[in-house]
């Protein structure tokens, strides 16, 4: 993925929420660099404050060095990005710059603009369920895929360390990125995020409930949103004349961080808990956007209180649906059939916990969410 971003320019940018393992997958390209003779690595941590010092001018820090540079956290010095286009844009290009943020493209977009035609992104994830295989799924579920979480050693280890990354989030990351919101009142909307996750997000009636301002909510969803912990998955429309939804729905992107702040610490905890079937669709929505890569061409649509598509995917011109529930076998009624009437889709996955798949109607399959992955 490195590689090939960088045939394209000489800035790759790797965007992932904190502690997902975009570190770790920059010392091993470095590594790999090393085995093919290209030993030349400056590696820069932002948070260091050593190496914060010596980028107080960072063009006189720079411009002198060659072979790869790497910037870790560079979402804490958005001011460097101007500097990155004059040294990109240097005749001789003996230098590369591999940047790490924490942040969302929306996030450092204004500053990263001056990289345009320059720069690629490459999106870095916790573990999928791809990567720890199927027979894991459960254990993914329940812990989220940031590497300490789901490689603790038991579920007290795993629940420790995402309380600790919640009030580090809180507490520090989110001062760091310049935003000055006190730590308890985000905490609260985010604890509020957890009744809204699978749901149309109301801005009025959780300002009301936060006895706050829409605008406020909104800004704090903006927050979230822009630092990777939640997912705003936004409506589609299709030109017919009934009144669909306009709001986007909102799904915690880590389902271990949702349960750390649900309550729910132990398999027994999630199986019993009335926001099982709300997690399970946020954790098979997230391994399906990860395992097809389909961010920016992810949907849902909704017409008012008659029929409900939990996701679109538009992929190549084709239409793809997925219906996600937490049941062995549900049942395929009349309004799954006029979805796929209305939308013209190509297909219509029902995601269940079941293992391998079955054609229950035309275009309408049920399928385990290990066998659509694998597929």
């Amino acid at each position: 993925m490195i590689e090939d971003g960088f045939r394209i320019g000489p800035v790759v940018c790797l965007l992932g929420p904190r502690q997902c393992g975009k570190t770790t997958l920059a010392h091993q390209y470095v590594e790999f660099l090393k085995k093919k003779g290209e030993v030349t690595v400056h590696f820069l941590d932002l948070e260091d404050p050593t190496h914060l010092a010596r980028l107080q001018n960072p063009r006189l820090a720079l411009q002198d060095l060659k072979g790869l540079i790497v910037l870790d956290e560079i979402q804490r010095t958005p001011e460097i990005f101007p500097v990155l286009r004059v040294l990109a844009d240097r005749k001789k290009k003996e230098a590369r710059f591999l940047i790490l943020g924490s942040a969302s493209r929306d996030l450092i977009r204004q500053s990263s603009e001056t990289l345009a035609g320059r720069i690629s992104f490459v999106d870095i994830h916790p573990f999928s369920l791809s990567e720890v295989g199927r027979d894991h799924l459960k254990r993914l579920w329940l812990r989220g895929g940031f590497p300490p979480s789901y490689l603790a050693g038991g579920d007290a280890d795993s629940r420790n360390w995402r309380e600790g990354y919640i009030r580090t989030f809180l507490e520090r990351d989110i001062p760091q990125l310049g935003f000055q919101i006190p730590a308890h009142a985000v905490r609260r909307f985010w604890m509020m995020m957890t009744h809204y996750h699978g749901q149309i997000f109301n801005a009025s009636e959780i300002a009301k409930s936060l006895d706050t301002t829409d605008t406020t909510a909104r800004r704090y969803l903006d927050l979230l949103t822009g630092t990777l912990m939640v997912r705003r998955l936004s409506p589609w429309f299709e030109n017919i004349s009934k009144r669909q939804v306009k709001r986007p729905k909102i799904f915690f992107r880590d389902t271990g961080i949702l349960h750390s702040l649900l309550g729910v610490f132990d398999e027994s905890a999630l199986t019993t808990h009335p926001k099982l079937g709300a997690s399970w669709e946020g954790f098979a929505l997230e391994e399906i956007l990860k395992s097809c890569r389909a961010d920016e061409e992810a949907f849902f649509w909704s017409v008012h209180q008659q029929m409900e598509l939990d996701l679109l995917l538009i992929r190549s011109g084709r239409r793809i649906g997925f219906e996600i529930k937490y049941a062995e076998a549900p049942q395929v009624r009349a309004h799954h059939r006029a979805i796929v009437k209305t939308l013209r889709l190509d297909e219509l996955n029902f995601v269940c916990p079941i293992e391998g798949e079955s054609q229950v109607a035309p275009k309408i399959r049920m399928i385990g969410l290990a066998s659509l992955l694998s597929g």
